[in-house]
């Protein structure tokens, strides 16, 4: 893997420079647990954020199916 593909599979993924210059020293360092611990809390945030928006969108989701069972709509 060359750290220019690296960087950009980085970027991709929402991680930000912080993360990506940590992720890409520890890596040349050959501190690859260091940088999959790093890998593995991004992961953990995304996934976070996105049970978070998943209940947002059942919110949503019960409110337009009260108002169309009362035919509000």
């Amino acid at each position: 893997m060359n750290s220019e593909a690296i960087i950009q599979n980085l970027k991709d993924s929402g991680c930000g420079e912080n993360t990506i210059k940590t992720f890409v020293n520890n890596f040349n360092d050959k501190k690859f647990s260091d940088g999959l611990k790093l890998l593995e809390v991004h992961r953990r945030t995304l996934l976070d954020e996105l049970h978070k928006e998943q209940k947002q969108i059942d919110c949503l989701d019960y409110l337009v199916y009260k108002m169309r069972k009362e035919n509000l709509i």
